[in-house]
Protein backbone atom coordinates (compact mmCIF):
# COMPACT_ATOMS: atom_id res chain seq x y z
CA UNK A 1 0.00 0.00 0.00
CA UNK A 2 1.08 3.60 -1.02
CA UNK A 3 1.71 6.05 1.60
CA UNK A 4 1.50 3.14 4.69
CA UNK A 5 4.10 3.03 7.68
CA UNK A 6 7.23 2.77 6.81
CA UNK A 7 6.49 3.32 2.61
CA UNK A 8 7.94 5.92 0.74
CA UNK A 9 5.93 9.11 1.54
CA UNK A 10 4.04 10.55 -1.06
CA UNK A 11 5.11 14.33 -2.64
CA UNK A 12 1.91 16.92 -2.27
CA UNK A 13 0.29 17.92 -5.64
CA UNK A 14 -1.40 20.38 -7.04
CA UNK A 15 -2.82 21.30 -11.00
CA UNK A 16 -1.66 24.14 -13.16
CA UNK A 17 -5.10 25.09 -15.39
CA UNK A 18 -6.40 27.75 -17.23
CA UNK A 19 -9.22 29.59 -18.51
CA UNK A 20 -8.97 28.72 -22.30
CA UNK A 21 -6.49 27.39 -24.25
CA UNK A 22 -3.62 29.14 -25.54
CA UNK A 23 -3.23 30.84 -22.01
CA UNK A 24 0.73 29.92 -21.88
CA UNK A 25 -0.27 27.11 -18.81
CA UNK A 26 2.92 24.34 -20.86
CA UNK A 27 5.19 27.39 -20.99
CA UNK A 28 4.47 28.03 -17.20
CA UNK A 29 4.49 24.53 -16.13
CA UNK A 30 7.97 23.69 -18.00
CA UNK A 31 9.35 26.85 -16.52
CA UNK A 32 8.28 26.21 -13.01
CA UNK A 33 9.07 22.09 -13.01
CA UNK A 34 12.58 23.21 -14.51
CA UNK A 35 13.20 26.26 -11.64
CA UNK A 36 11.97 24.17 -9.13
CA UNK A 37 14.77 21.60 -10.27
CA UNK A 38 17.26 23.83 -10.17
CA UNK A 39 16.72 24.98 -6.86
CA UNK A 40 16.91 20.99 -5.30
CA UNK A 41 13.40 19.75 -5.35
CA UNK A 42 12.31 16.89 -6.96
CA UNK A 43 9.18 17.32 -9.50
CA UNK A 44 7.14 14.64 -10.42
CA UNK A 45 4.77 15.98 -13.51
CA UNK A 46 2.17 14.53 -14.98
CA UNK A 47 -0.49 15.53 -17.76
CA UNK A 48 -4.19 15.82 -17.59
CA UNK A 49 -6.35 13.82 -20.53
CA UNK A 50 -4.36 11.92 -23.72
CA UNK A 51 -1.99 14.18 -24.54
CA UNK A 52 1.08 12.34 -25.84
CA UNK A 53 3.29 15.34 -26.83
CA UNK A 54 3.05 17.64 -23.70
CA UNK A 55 4.39 14.37 -21.60
CA UNK A 56 7.43 14.19 -23.05
CA UNK A 57 8.45 18.20 -22.55
CA UNK A 58 7.19 17.92 -19.20
CA UNK A 59 9.43 14.60 -18.88
CA UNK A 60 12.82 16.96 -20.33
CA UNK A 61 12.30 20.08 -17.78
CA UNK A 62 11.77 17.65 -14.61
CA UNK A 63 14.07 15.08 -15.82
CA UNK A 64 11.47 12.81 -14.66
CA UNK A 65 8.69 10.94 -16.32
CA UNK A 66 5.57 12.04 -16.77
CA UNK A 67 2.59 9.82 -16.71
CA UNK A 68 -1.11 10.66 -18.18
CA UNK A 69 -3.84 11.28 -15.81
CA UNK A 70 -6.99 11.10 -18.42
CA UNK A 71 -10.23 11.32 -16.21
CA UNK A 72 -12.36 10.28 -19.35
CA UNK A 73 -10.83 6.96 -20.10
CA UNK A 74 -9.66 6.03 -17.06
CA UNK A 75 -11.09 4.23 -13.62
CA UNK A 76 -11.21 6.53 -10.89
CA UNK A 77 -9.25 3.94 -9.27
CA UNK A 78 -6.58 3.92 -12.01
CA UNK A 79 -6.28 7.88 -11.46
CA UNK A 80 -5.43 7.67 -8.14
CA UNK A 81 -3.39 4.43 -8.28
CA UNK A 82 -1.19 6.64 -10.85
CA UNK A 83 -0.85 9.63 -9.34
CA UNK A 84 -0.13 7.81 -5.85
CA UNK A 85 2.62 5.71 -7.85
CA UNK A 86 3.65 9.47 -9.95
CA UNK A 87 3.90 10.90 -6.23
CA UNK A 88 6.46 8.67 -4.51
CA UNK A 89 9.21 9.54 -3.92
CA UNK A 90 8.98 13.08 -4.94
CA UNK A 91 8.63 16.30 -3.45
CA UNK A 92 5.99 18.04 -5.38
CA UNK A 93 3.44 16.35 -8.11
CA UNK A 94 2.42 18.98 -10.51
CA UNK A 95 0.23 18.26 -13.29
CA UNK A 96 -0.58 20.03 -16.14
CA UNK A 97 -4.27 20.34 -17.09
CA UNK A 98 -5.90 21.02 -20.59
CA UNK A 99 -7.91 23.37 -22.48
CA UNK A 100 -9.85 25.32 -20.06
CA UNK A 101 -10.14 24.25 -16.80
CA UNK A 102 -14.00 23.42 -16.76
CA UNK A 103 -13.26 21.35 -20.52
CA UNK A 104 -14.17 17.74 -21.18
CA UNK A 105 -15.15 15.52 -23.79
CA UNK A 106 -18.35 16.04 -25.64
CA UNK A 107 -20.40 14.76 -22.88
CA UNK A 108 -19.02 17.23 -20.37
CA UNK A 109 -16.67 14.39 -18.80
CA UNK A 110 -13.07 14.60 -18.51
CA UNK A 111 -12.19 18.19 -17.56
CA UNK A 112 -9.02 19.15 -15.37
CA UNK A 113 -11.57 20.37 -12.78
CA UNK A 114 -12.65 16.20 -12.71
CA UNK A 115 -9.77 15.58 -12.02
CA UNK A 116 -8.38 18.54 -9.68
CA UNK A 117 -11.87 17.29 -7.74
CA UNK A 118 -11.07 13.62 -7.18
CA UNK A 119 -7.70 14.18 -6.69
CA UNK A 120 -8.47 16.69 -4.07
CA UNK A 121 -6.09 18.65 -5.35
CA UNK A 122 -6.05 22.37 -5.43
CA UNK A 123 -5.58 24.16 -8.77
CA UNK A 124 -3.34 27.43 -9.46
CA UNK A 125 -4.90 29.03 -12.77
CA UNK A 126 -2.91 30.70 -15.37
CA UNK A 127 -4.32 34.00 -16.61
CA UNK A 128 -3.38 35.37 -20.15
CA UNK A 129 -3.74 39.11 -19.28
CA UNK A 130 -3.16 40.16 -23.20
CA UNK A 131 -5.84 42.41 -23.82
CA UNK A 132 -7.56 43.00 -20.23
CA UNK A 133 -6.90 44.73 -16.74
CA UNK A 134 -9.12 45.14 -14.15
CA UNK A 135 -11.72 42.04 -15.98
CA UNK A 136 -9.24 39.86 -14.65
CA UNK A 137 -11.00 40.10 -11.02
CA UNK A 138 -14.79 38.80 -12.15
CA UNK A 139 -12.87 36.38 -14.83
CA UNK A 140 -10.79 34.59 -11.68
CA UNK A 141 -13.82 35.12 -9.30
CA UNK A 142 -15.80 33.10 -12.02
CA UNK A 143 -13.84 30.50 -12.06
CA UNK A 144 -12.92 30.06 -8.33
CA UNK A 145 -17.08 29.94 -7.55
CA UNK A 146 -18.24 28.00 -10.24
CA UNK A 147 -17.89 24.31 -8.63
CA UNK A 148 -17.70 23.44 -5.13
CA UNK A 149 -14.93 20.93 -4.82
CA UNK A 150 -12.87 23.07 -7.16
CA UNK A 151 -10.44 24.92 -5.27
CA UNK A 152 -8.44 27.89 -7.15
CA UNK A 153 -5.41 28.16 -4.43
CA UNK A 154 -3.59 31.08 -6.54
CA UNK A 155 -3.24 33.02 -9.86
CA UNK A 156 -0.28 33.24 -12.14
CA UNK A 157 -1.04 36.00 -14.47
CA UNK A 158 0.66 35.84 -18.12
CA UNK A 159 1.89 38.26 -20.47
CA UNK A 160 2.11 41.07 -18.22
CA UNK A 161 2.62 44.39 -20.84
CA UNK A 162 4.34 46.54 -18.64
CA UNK A 163 4.78 47.07 -14.87
CA UNK A 164 1.66 49.48 -14.96
CA UNK A 165 -0.28 47.05 -16.38
CA UNK A 166 0.57 44.63 -13.72
CA UNK A 167 -0.35 47.24 -10.99
CA UNK A 168 -3.95 47.38 -12.36
CA UNK A 169 -3.77 43.64 -12.74
CA UNK A 170 -2.65 42.89 -8.95
CA UNK A 171 -4.66 45.49 -7.91
CA UNK A 172 -8.07 43.96 -9.23
CA UNK A 173 -7.71 40.92 -8.08
CA UNK A 174 -7.05 41.76 -4.70
CA UNK A 175 -10.84 42.26 -4.87
CA UNK A 176 -10.99 38.37 -4.91
CA UNK A 177 -8.55 37.62 -2.46
CA UNK A 178 -7.17 34.67 -4.30
CA UNK A 179 -3.18 35.20 -4.29
CA UNK A 180 -1.34 36.20 -7.07
CA UNK A 181 1.92 34.19 -7.15
CA UNK A 182 3.16 36.16 -10.01
CA UNK A 183 2.68 37.98 -12.89
CA UNK A 184 4.87 37.31 -16.03
CA UNK A 185 6.05 39.76 -18.31
CA UNK A 186 4.85 39.41 -22.81
CA UNK A 187 8.29 37.38 -23.90
CA UNK A 188 8.59 36.41 -27.26
CA UNK A 189 11.15 34.05 -26.46
CA UNK A 190 8.61 32.22 -24.36
CA UNK A 191 6.78 30.08 -27.47
CA UNK A 192 7.04 26.41 -28.42
CA UNK A 193 6.91 25.45 -32.34
CA UNK A 194 3.80 23.78 -33.31
CA UNK A 195 2.69 21.71 -36.48
CA UNK A 196 -0.97 19.88 -37.07
CA UNK A 197 -0.41 17.12 -34.46
CA UNK A 198 -0.12 20.49 -31.68
CA UNK A 199 3.84 21.02 -30.30
CA UNK A 200 6.60 19.51 -32.23
CA UNK A 201 8.58 16.75 -30.40
CA UNK A 202 11.56 18.18 -27.55
CA UNK A 203 14.43 16.63 -30.03
CA UNK A 204 13.34 18.60 -33.03
CA UNK A 205 13.10 22.31 -31.34
CA UNK A 206 16.35 24.12 -31.66
CA UNK A 207 18.29 24.78 -28.17
CA UNK A 208 15.17 23.45 -26.11
CA UNK A 209 17.49 23.55 -23.65
CA UNK A 210 17.98 27.33 -23.76
CA UNK A 211 13.76 27.58 -23.75
CA UNK A 212 14.12 25.89 -20.89
CA UNK A 213 16.85 27.78 -19.21
CA UNK A 214 14.97 31.18 -20.24
CA UNK A 215 11.41 29.74 -19.02
CA UNK A 216 13.17 28.25 -15.56
CA UNK A 217 14.79 31.87 -15.05
CA UNK A 218 11.23 33.84 -15.72
CA UNK A 219 9.54 31.54 -13.00
CA UNK A 220 12.48 32.35 -11.03
CA UNK A 221 12.38 35.89 -11.16
CA UNK A 222 8.51 36.43 -11.31
CA UNK A 223 6.82 33.72 -9.26
CA UNK A 224 7.08 33.07 -5.40
CA UNK A 225 8.06 29.86 -5.87
CA UNK A 226 7.98 29.04 -1.78
CA UNK A 227 4.49 30.13 -2.18
CA UNK A 228 3.86 27.97 -5.27
CA UNK A 229 4.78 24.78 -3.78
CA UNK A 230 3.17 25.93 -0.07
CA UNK A 231 0.04 25.89 -1.95
CA UNK A 232 0.16 22.26 -2.51
CA UNK A 233 -2.06 19.68 -1.08
CA UNK A 234 -1.72 15.62 0.01
CA UNK A 235 -3.20 13.54 -2.47
CA UNK A 236 -7.11 12.80 -1.58
CA UNK A 237 -7.24 9.31 0.26
CA UNK A 238 -8.07 5.54 -2.14
CA UNK A 239 -5.45 4.88 -4.18
CA UNK A 240 -6.51 0.90 -4.69
CA UNK A 241 -4.57 -1.41 -7.48
CA UNK A 242 -6.41 -1.01 -10.79
CA UNK A 243 -6.51 -4.20 -12.92
CA UNK A 244 -3.77 -3.31 -16.07
CA UNK A 245 -4.94 -4.10 -19.73
CA UNK A 246 -3.19 -7.28 -20.29
CA UNK A 247 0.10 -7.46 -22.38
CA UNK A 248 -0.46 -7.92 -26.53
CA UNK A 249 1.78 -10.83 -25.97
CA UNK A 250 5.08 -12.41 -23.68
CA UNK A 251 7.32 -10.86 -25.53
CA UNK A 252 6.70 -7.59 -27.12
CA UNK A 253 8.59 -5.88 -30.10
CA UNK A 254 7.77 -2.21 -30.09
CA UNK A 255 8.69 0.82 -32.11
CA UNK A 256 10.33 3.33 -30.71
CA UNK A 257 11.65 6.92 -32.73
CA UNK A 258 10.14 9.73 -33.92
CA UNK A 259 8.32 8.13 -35.81
CA UNK A 260 6.79 6.03 -32.90
CA UNK A 261 6.59 8.25 -29.92
CA UNK A 262 2.92 8.05 -28.68
CA UNK A 263 3.11 4.69 -26.48
CA UNK A 264 1.20 5.63 -23.53
CA UNK A 265 3.76 5.11 -20.30
CA UNK A 266 1.00 3.88 -17.94
CA UNK A 267 0.09 0.73 -20.59
CA UNK A 268 4.24 -0.21 -21.12
CA UNK A 269 4.63 0.02 -17.07
CA UNK A 270 1.37 -2.29 -16.88
CA UNK A 271 3.19 -4.86 -19.11
CA UNK A 272 5.96 -4.97 -17.58
CA UNK A 273 4.29 -5.70 -13.79
CA UNK A 274 2.70 -8.68 -15.70
CA UNK A 275 5.63 -9.70 -16.46
CA UNK A 276 5.85 -9.18 -20.17
CA UNK A 277 9.45 -8.70 -21.73
CA UNK A 278 9.07 -5.78 -23.35
CA UNK A 279 12.17 -4.47 -26.34
CA UNK A 280 12.24 -1.58 -28.42
CA UNK A 281 13.44 -1.31 -32.03
CA UNK A 282 13.48 2.12 -34.61
CA UNK A 283 11.99 1.25 -38.12
CA UNK A 284 13.59 4.68 -38.83
CA UNK A 285 17.25 2.82 -38.44
CA UNK A 286 15.57 -0.09 -40.73
CA UNK A 287 15.23 -2.05 -37.73
CA UNK A 288 13.07 -5.13 -37.42
CA UNK A 289 11.45 -5.94 -34.59
CA UNK A 290 13.15 -9.44 -32.68
CA UNK A 291 12.68 -12.92 -34.31
CA UNK A 292 11.24 -13.88 -30.66
CA UNK A 293 8.40 -11.79 -30.62
CA UNK A 294 5.16 -12.97 -29.81
CA UNK A 295 3.51 -9.71 -30.79
CA UNK A 296 5.04 -6.42 -32.46
CA UNK A 297 3.26 -3.24 -31.60
CA UNK A 298 3.68 -0.30 -33.84
CA UNK A 299 2.22 2.96 -32.01
CA UNK A 300 1.01 6.48 -33.24
CA UNK A 301 3.75 9.48 -34.44
CA UNK A 302 4.69 11.22 -37.56
CA UNK A 303 5.18 8.20 -39.70
CA UNK A 304 4.04 11.32 -42.59
CA UNK A 305 7.38 12.90 -41.61
CA UNK A 306 9.61 10.24 -42.60
CA UNK A 307 7.86 8.39 -45.39
CA UNK A 308 10.70 8.01 -47.68
CA UNK A 309 13.06 6.67 -44.80
CA UNK A 310 10.05 4.00 -43.88
CA UNK A 311 9.38 2.51 -47.37
CA UNK A 312 13.47 2.21 -47.92
CA UNK A 313 13.88 0.29 -44.36
CA UNK A 314 13.22 -2.86 -46.04
CA UNK A 315 14.98 -4.98 -42.89
CA UNK A 316 11.96 -3.36 -40.91
CA UNK A 317 9.37 -4.53 -43.25
CA UNK A 318 10.84 -7.79 -43.83
CA UNK A 319 10.77 -8.33 -40.29
CA UNK A 320 6.98 -7.43 -39.86
CA UNK A 321 6.08 -9.58 -42.51
CA UNK A 322 8.20 -12.74 -40.76
CA UNK A 323 6.36 -12.07 -37.62
CA UNK A 324 3.17 -11.74 -39.35
CA UNK A 325 4.04 -15.55 -41.14
CA UNK A 326 4.88 -17.30 -37.73
CA UNK A 327 1.53 -16.02 -36.55
CA UNK A 328 2.41 -13.16 -34.29
CA UNK A 329 -0.19 -10.70 -33.34
CA UNK A 330 0.42 -7.20 -35.04
CA UNK A 331 -1.08 -4.03 -34.12
CA UNK A 332 -1.07 -0.43 -35.11
CA UNK A 333 -2.60 2.47 -33.73
CA UNK A 334 -2.92 5.76 -35.94
CA UNK A 335 0.63 6.22 -37.51
CA UNK A 336 1.05 2.41 -36.76
CA UNK A 337 -2.01 1.33 -38.53
CA UNK A 338 -1.16 3.64 -41.61
CA UNK A 339 2.76 1.98 -41.63
CA UNK A 340 0.54 -1.63 -41.70
CA UNK A 341 -0.95 -0.33 -45.34
CA UNK A 342 0.13 -0.47 -48.46
CA UNK A 343 1.41 3.29 -49.16
CA UNK A 344 1.24 6.66 -47.07
CA UNK A 345 0.32 9.51 -49.64
CA UNK A 346 2.55 12.49 -47.53
CA UNK A 347 1.74 16.03 -47.35
CA UNK A 348 3.11 17.07 -50.94
CA UNK A 349 1.20 14.09 -52.25
CA UNK A 350 4.29 12.08 -52.48
CA UNK A 351 3.25 8.10 -52.26
CA UNK A 352 5.81 6.19 -49.97
CA UNK A 353 5.20 2.12 -50.11
CA UNK A 354 4.24 0.93 -46.60
CA UNK A 355 4.59 -2.55 -45.13
CA UNK A 356 1.63 -4.04 -47.33
CA UNK A 357 -0.02 -5.98 -44.76
CA UNK A 358 -3.35 -4.68 -44.90
CA UNK A 359 -4.58 -3.41 -48.47
CA UNK A 360 -5.48 0.22 -48.17
CA UNK A 361 -3.64 3.48 -48.46
CA UNK A 362 -3.64 6.54 -45.99
CA UNK A 363 -3.16 10.06 -46.86
CA UNK A 364 -2.43 13.68 -45.25
CA UNK A 365 -2.72 15.38 -48.55
CA UNK A 366 -6.10 15.85 -48.01
CA UNK A 367 -6.30 17.18 -44.43
CA UNK A 368 -9.02 16.92 -42.38
CA UNK A 369 -8.85 16.61 -38.62
CA UNK A 370 -10.44 14.01 -36.59
CA UNK A 371 -10.34 14.55 -32.95
CA UNK A 372 -12.33 12.91 -30.03
CA UNK A 373 -13.26 10.24 -27.22
CA UNK A 374 -14.19 6.37 -28.79
CA UNK A 375 -16.11 3.95 -26.71
CA UNK A 376 -14.29 0.73 -28.51
CA UNK A 377 -15.60 -2.75 -29.25
CA UNK A 378 -13.25 -4.76 -30.36
CA UNK A 379 -13.81 -7.72 -33.05
CA UNK A 380 -9.78 -9.09 -33.10
CA UNK A 381 -8.12 -11.24 -31.11
CA UNK A 382 -6.48 -8.21 -28.88
CA UNK A 383 -5.83 -10.25 -25.62
CA UNK A 384 -7.70 -7.17 -23.85
CA UNK A 385 -11.83 -6.65 -22.70
CA UNK A 386 -14.48 -6.19 -25.67
CA UNK A 387 -15.67 -2.38 -24.19
CA UNK A 388 -11.99 -0.17 -24.70
CA UNK A 389 -11.77 3.41 -24.09
CA UNK A 390 -9.49 5.60 -26.38
CA UNK A 391 -8.92 8.44 -28.67
CA UNK A 392 -8.56 9.59 -31.67
CA UNK A 393 -6.85 12.66 -33.15
CA UNK A 394 -5.31 12.74 -36.98
CA UNK A 395 -5.28 14.43 -40.11
CA UNK A 396 -5.12 11.43 -42.68
CA UNK A 397 -7.18 9.28 -43.89
CA UNK A 398 -7.04 5.93 -44.96
CA UNK A 399 -9.22 3.89 -48.06
CA UNK A 400 -9.36 0.56 -47.27
CA UNK A 401 -11.15 -2.19 -49.63
CA UNK A 402 -13.69 -4.07 -47.92
CA UNK A 403 -11.59 -5.38 -45.12
CA UNK A 404 -13.17 -6.39 -41.66
CA UNK A 405 -12.92 -3.58 -39.01
CA UNK A 406 -11.27 -3.95 -35.93
CA UNK A 407 -13.85 -1.99 -33.63
CA UNK A 408 -17.16 -0.93 -33.49
CA UNK A 409 -17.23 3.02 -32.15
CA UNK A 410 -19.91 5.85 -30.29
CA UNK A 411 -17.97 9.17 -29.60
CA UNK A 412 -17.91 10.48 -26.40
CA UNK A 413 -22.07 11.24 -26.27
CA UNK A 414 -22.24 7.77 -27.48
CA UNK A 415 -23.28 8.58 -31.19
CA UNK A 416 -22.33 5.85 -33.62
CA UNK A 417 -19.00 6.49 -35.55
CA UNK A 418 -18.17 4.48 -38.54
CA UNK A 419 -16.74 1.33 -37.83
CA UNK A 420 -12.78 1.90 -36.91
CA UNK A 421 -9.73 -0.25 -38.35
CA UNK A 422 -9.60 -3.26 -40.66
CA UNK A 423 -8.23 -6.45 -38.99
CA UNK A 424 -6.78 -10.04 -41.42
CA UNK A 425 -6.16 -12.37 -39.19
CA UNK A 426 -3.51 -11.36 -36.53
CA UNK A 427 -2.79 -8.67 -38.36
CA UNK A 428 -5.08 -5.61 -36.92
CA UNK A 429 -5.01 -1.20 -36.38
CA UNK A 430 -7.11 1.70 -36.30
CA UNK A 431 -6.30 5.40 -35.95
CA UNK A 432 -7.79 5.05 -31.83
CA UNK A 433 -5.23 5.52 -28.81
CA UNK A 434 -6.32 2.73 -26.66
CA UNK A 435 -6.31 4.25 -23.20
CA UNK A 436 -7.89 1.70 -20.71
CA UNK A 437 -10.92 -0.61 -20.44
CA UNK A 438 -14.22 0.42 -20.53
Amino acid sequence: MLGGCGATPLAKGLVIAAPRSGSGKTVVTLGLLAALRQRGVVVAPAKTGPDYIDPTFLARAALRDAVNLDPWSMTPHRLKQLAATQATGADLLIVEGVMGLFDGAADGIGSTADLAELLELPVVLVVDADRQSQSIAPLVAGFANWRVGVRVAGVIINRVASMKHERMLTEALAATGIPCLGAIPRNPALVLPERHLGLVLPGEVNAFAGFLDEAATAMGDYVDLDRFQAIAAPLGEGAEDAADLPPLGQHMAIARDDAFAFAYPHLLDGWRSQGAQLSFFSPLRNEAPGGDADAVFLPGGYPELHGATLAAADAFKAGLVAARDRGALLYGECGGFMVLGDALVDKAGASHAMAGLLPMTTRIDRPKRILGYRRLVQSGDLPWPGRLNGHEFHYSSAKQSRLNPLFAATDARGDAMPPMGAVIGRVMGSYAHVIDAA
